[in-house]
């Protein structure tokens, strides 16, 4: 499973320091947190919601990752000052704690175990990279598909009820649902491969797995570990 967000990761002391020096913002859905090859130094902590990390090139749009609550945006330009690598757009209605990377950069300085809890997400960050050109070669988009929907049940699955035969019981039945609007083509985006390509996988399991504009039902979490590969 993934590794433990940013905000949890940090000490109680450094998440305190944070919410000091920070501002919270409620952001629409549909806004934008950064557009890529500005400059703006602004580091966002998310509180809640989700959203998409992306890129275009040559008209196409990319999707990198899809964030949610826990997780850091900016966390590069902070490190590094360089324009921004992405857009970072809202996927639903976000709370998000704000804060100048400068004064981002001041908080870790004063309580150095935070700066472990950066490294994680940089090195959570190149390990997807990874595996994602490691499934391209060979090209193996089950793979793909699968590790992108793994990332989208660890950040924002919840336990899948169901109703009994006599009415709404709310009983759980093992599996995860995400209510996170990601289409077929965003998980194509995502996975490097067309939409169409990810109908065809989709469609070879159906009673396990299904997705919709804003809902994915995941009835068998273990299915979805053995076609992307992993032991755990």
């Amino acid at each position: 499973m993934r590794t433990t967000p940013f905000w949890d990761a940090l000490p109680e002391r450094a998440r305190e320091a944070l919410r000091r020096a920070g501002t919270t913002a409620m952001i629409r859905p549909g806004a934008f947190l950064t557009r890529e090859h500005t400059r703006a130094s602004q580091v966002f902590v998310l509180r809640s919601g989700a959203v998409r990390v992306w890129v275009s090139r040559a008209g196409e749009i990319a999707i990198l990752d899809v964030l949610g609550p826990g997780d850091l945006v900016g966390e590069l330009e902070a490190v590094d000052g360089g324009a921004r690598h992405a857009n970072v757009e809202a996927l639903t209605a976000v709370e998000a704690l704000v804060l100048p990377a400068a004064r981002f950069r001041a908080v870790l300085d004063a309580h150095p175990g935070s700066a472990w809890a950066v490294a994680a997400v940089l090195a959570e960050r190149l390990r997807d990279a990874n595996e994602l050109r490691v499934a391209h070669f060979p090209d193996d988009p089950e793979r793909r598909l699968a590790g992108r929907l793994l990332r989208l049940v660890e950040r924002f699955g919840a336990p899948l009820k169901e109703d009994g035969p006599d009415g709404p019981d709310g009983a759980a039945v093992g599996g995860h649902q995400v209510r996170v609007p990601v289409s077929q083509q965003d998980l194509g985006r995502w996975a490097g491969m067309g939409r169409r390509k990810v109908a065809q996988i989709l469609a070879t399991d159906p009673v396990h797995l299904t997705v919709t504009r804003n809902v994915i039902v995941v009835r068998s979490v273990e299915a979805l570990h053995r076609l992307s590969g992993r032991e755990d």
